[in-house]
């Protein structure tokens, strides 16, 4: 058996029809028969077994996977990596077969924590590609690793994207909502200024609202802000 029938073999012997049934609902443009219907918590545990294999090289060079569970194994596995350069190279592989928010969103490289020096010209590489979930990913990373230690306002500019494409548009929003509640002076100004399509910047008000993390005081302000 190598290394992908394995994979394959363990996914099956834990799919769970019902969160199968449940993941469907909540893609609409994954086709439910691509979906084995795996855990996440399970995910997580068997990618950080199979990192441990040396011939796991195989199954991650195998592009395109045919199930949704084996790209989000995939995502995993690349977390799990301690190899800044090998991740980068692996992600640029990876990222233009990514084809929905989920298996997006659950990839977080633990290294990168180590390396925002080396990682921002990627990510400024990933925000202007023409692939959604590429753009989608890179404004994720820097919402994760250049709004807090390290900022410097510039960085919200390589947020302001305009796309069709409703899932960039929402992570745009999201990026904007946090920056409001972490570096709001320097944040609030795209909003004053319409730097943002009219869609992300009245949902970038609407998230921030719905944030805990913002002030009353600045929410009512935000509100006089819609368009």
């Amino acid at each position: 058996m190598d290394i992908h029938e394995e994979v394959l073999q363990r996914l099956f012997a834990l799919q769970d029809l019902e969160y199968k049934d449940f993941q469907a609902k909540l893609m609409p443009t994954v086709p439910k028969e691509s979906i084995i219907g795996v855990r996440t918590p399970l995910l997580r545990k068997l990618a950080k077994e199979f990192a441990k294999r040396e011939e796991i090289g195989a199954f991650l060079d195998t592009l395109p996977h045919h199930y949704y569970d084996e790209n989000n194994l995939h995502g995993f596995l690349l977390c799990e990596d301690r190899d800044f350069a090998r991740v980068v190279e692996r992600l640029d592989v990876f990222l233009p077969y990514v084809d929905n928010w989920a298996t997006c969103d659950l990839m977080s490289p633990k290294v990168f924590k180590r390396h925002r020096g080396e990682l921002l010209p990627h990510i400024k590489r990933w925000i202007s590609s023409d692939a959604a979930y590429t753009v989608r990913f890179g404004i994720e990373m820097l919402q994760s690793h250049y709004l807090d230690d390290d900022f410097l306002p510039e960085y919200l500019s390589f947020a302001v994207v305009e796309s069709e494409e409703y899932y960039v548009n929402m992570m745009v929003a999201w990026f904007f909502a946090t920056a409001l509640a972490k570096q709001h002076d320097a944040a609030v100004v795209y909003l004053e200024q319409n730097c943002l399509p009219q869609w992300t910047h009245n949902k970038t008000i609407q998230k921030a609202l719905e944030s805990y993390r913002i002030s009353d005081e600045q929410k009512a302000y935000l509100r006089t802000l819609k368009r």
